[in-house]
């Protein structure tokens, strides 16, 4: 295992960040936080930058050491997130560069790197709860096609997509872990209909998905019939293990600010608050060198996140909470303003230990996958 950068990996750097300085003075306002089309289309122009200048392919065609640093150096300059495209680049689009075939990745990948297209997360139900095998939308063969019916919900970026990563059920007589295959799913495709869900914040980016035999050519299919909790598992890896490295930059630029704040307002003579930052700077710290870890450990296993990244989800969840716990307390009664960010990112924060997989289901895949405990009754 090794966390230093080689040579080549700092002149890459060294390149990236002389070519955000020169771009991002030149972008565009960003739109408001709640306009879901605007997002799309400027979290897409954002991306065709990136594929012009030559860096969209980092996402899958380089190691994983340079995945890291375009997300770190990107966060770190203030550049736009993946925003609206976050399924296809860090979920669907590696699910299918591992796992696709030939034909599925000159179909798929290219768009998705081009910001042409879209992608969402079909997997949670409304009756699974947080156990994702307990999948119930099921999927009928039907000549060269599969007819889908059923319900998903909390489909990311659904309103705004072209495509969505699917789980169903295709042997509802297999074992459970078993009878699953992973489609992708046109969003335009007969039978479907998009009900958008308001968070607390107000925002309208997830969707519950209602299915009413909506055809779906095999040919969609990603890996073989009934194989799809596995391609899932790769799916899942990328989610836990690098989808979030950008945001941990964030959460280490935050903290700064709340101490900043907290000199301003005078609620940094507090010694409880002050212990408490002190222990999120270490927090994010060793959150760092962890993602590090996991980014080592992937190359050197063939560049698919592996287990480490539950052990990342499980705290990086709990310690985003926790910082902007720290803020509301720095922040006072202006925390309860949703026009702030900094609100708006505290009411998301509460979502942090159920997506992804809930806190419960990573310390069992701790407990389990890492410290080889038994599996409970």
């Amino acid at each position: 295992m090794d966390l230093t950068y080689t040579e080549e990996e700092q002149e890459f750097r060294a390149r990236l960040r002389e070519w955000l300085a020169a771009v991002l003075p030149g972008l565009p306002p960003r739109p408001d936080p709640l306009d879901w089309p605007g997002r799309r289309a400027y979290d897409t122009g954002w991306q065709r930058r990136l594929y012009e200048a030559g860096y969209a392919r980092v996402h899958w065609d380089a190691s994983a050491t340079r995945r890291l640093i375009l997300l770190e150096e990107t966060e770190r300059a203030g550049a736009p997130y993946v925003g609206a495209n976050f399924v296809g680049l860090l979920h669907a689009g590696p699910t299918i560069a591992a796992e696709g075939t030939e034909e599925q990745r000159a179909r798929w990948l290219e768009p998705v790197l081009r910001g042409d297209e879209v992608w969402c997360q079909g997997f949670s139900e409304p009756d699974a709860g947080s156990d994702l095998a307990a999948l119930r939308t099921r999927a009928v063969r039907d000549g060269d096609a599969y007819v889908v019916s059923g319900a998903k919900i909390w489909t990311s970026h659904a309103e705004v997509a072209d495509w969505c990563e699917l789980l169903v059920r295709t042997d509802p007589d297999a074992p459970k872990h078993r009878g699953i295959s992973w489609l992708a799913m046109p969003m335009d495709a007969p039978g479907l209909t998009v009900r958008p869900l308001r968070t607390l914040a107000g925002s309208e980016e997830f969707a519950q998905l209602f299915l009413d035999e909506v055809r779906i050519p095999v040919g969609n299919r990603v890996g073989a019939e009934n194989d799809g909790w596995r391609v899932t598992m790769v799916t899942l890896s990328y989610e836990r293990g690098t989808a979030f490295v950008g945001e941990v930059v964030a959460c280490r630029r935050v903290l700064v600010e709340v101490a900043r704040a907290a000199h301003k307002n005078g609620t940094w003579d507090d010694p409880a608050l002050r212990r408490q930052l002190g222990a999120l700077h270490a927090e994010f710290t060793a959150l760092w060198r962890l993602i590090q870890w996991n980014v080592s450990e992937s190359e050197r296993t063939g560049g698919v996140p592996g287990v480490g990244g539950s052990v990342f989800k499980l705290r990086y969840s709990h310690a985003r909470q926790e910082l902007y716990d720290a803020a509301a307390a720095v922040l006072g009664p202006d925390a309860l303003d949703l026009g702030r960010e900094w609100t708006r990112d505290r009411l998301s924060s509460l979502s942090y230990t159920i997506a992804a997989g809930t806190s419960q289901i990573q310390r069992n895949i701790v407990a389990e996958r890492i410290l080889g405990l038994p599996k409970g009754r």
